[in-house]
């Protein structure tokens, strides 16, 4: 009558995994918001950690960034606010870099 649950080392390593992430992005958006890394660079390299994070929020965790900034910059790239980083063709992600250089 024991039910099947995953073993618990599964479950504890995708929660150490899914921490790892929130980490990861914690920095990245503290480096961006303190101004010592641009989005445009975190897109050309596009790190593991942020491969499903939309590009929505990795522009709105710049300084000065806002959801009618970012929400103008994708519209005119043609780009979904909600698509995923490691989504993106490189054309796209050479677009987007070109315009947050600009």
């Amino acid at each position: 009558m024991a039910m099947t649950e995953a073993p618990a080392p599964q479950r504890l390593r995708a929660l150490e995994q899914a921490n790892r992430v929130r980490s990861a992005r914690a920095r990245l958006k503290g480096k961006m918001a303190a101004g010592t890394l641009s989005a445009a660079e975190v897109i050309e390299r596009c790190p593991p950690e942020v491969e499903t994070m939309s590009i929505g929020e990795l522009l709105r965790g710049q300084a000065r960034w806002g959801p009618a900034r970012c929400s103008r910059l994708l519209l005119s790239a043609g780009i979904s606010e909600g698509r995923p980083l490691g989504a993106l063709t490189e054309r796209q992600r050479r677009d987007l870099v070109t315009r947050l250089r600009l």
